[in-house]
């Protein structure tokens, strides 16, 4: 059995490892917001588990199982994230801490009674698919508002930034998943983008471009 922590860093490790591959320990701390001392025992202790990878001062890798545990605490995750905004009313940006608690519940089938009850969904409110019982998910391709010319037109589908904070922005301006949107104009000076969203024009920063996942 792994305790909570465990847990954690293994997610963490897999969330990481998508962006570089082998993950550093400071890239963990940062993550985890702990010393990089702590996270080289907690390494060692996982590496005897034989959940990770684990060479000095060489990175990090999940092993087979280390990467079973971990898609399977994410498919968690966003199963009860999709449960609390679409069954319970929470709002998208209320669910990251609750799931974070209720992700460690050990039970499989209360997770797949879970998922059957709620029809098999294949993305969580933020757009991150979710893991079937077996491990496999749907991907689609996500490119950032940013990355697009004026004319150009999208879906939102996804958010690279989960804070409460951009989530509330996001609904504020009903740039919310399943929104259609055409890039209007991109400012020379500094890259806002002009959106078209329901026959309404928005502005906004470099930053939220950067930040908002679209399909096209």
């Amino acid at each position: 059995m792994n305790t909570f922590t465990e847990e954690n860093y293994l997610k963490a490790i897999y969330h990481l490892s998508l962006q570089s591959g082998s993950v550093s320990t400071n890239q963990i701390a940062a993550s985890l917001s702990t010393k990089a001392a702590s996270v080289t025992d907690m390494l060692k202790k996982l590496a005897e588990k034989e959940l990770i990878n684990y060479t000095k001062y060489q990175g990090v890798t999940l092993t087979s199982p280390g990467e079973k545990i971990a898609i399977s605490i994410i498919r968690k995750h966003r199963l009860w994230e999709y449960f609390l905004v679409e069954k319970l009313n929470f709002k998208w940006d209320e669910v990251h801490d609750v799931a974070e608690e209720l992700e460690h519940i050990s039970s499989k089938d209360l997770i797949d009674r879970l998922d059957d009850f709620m029809g098999h969904p294949k993305y969580d409110p933020h757009g991150d698919p979710i893991p079937d019982s077996s491990g496999k998910f749907k991907t689609h391709e996500l490119k950032p508002i940013s990355a697009l010319a004026a004319n150009e037109i999208g879906v939102v589908s996804g958010v690279r930034e989960h804070s409460p904070a951009f989530l509330q922005y996001l609904e504020k301006v009903q740039l919310i998943i399943g929104r259609k949107i055409k890039v209007i104009e991109i400012n020379d000076y500094d890259h806002s983008v002009i959106l078209l969203v329901e026959d309404k024009k928005i502005q906004i920063s470099r930053e939220v471009a950067n930040n908002l996942l679209i399909t096209r």
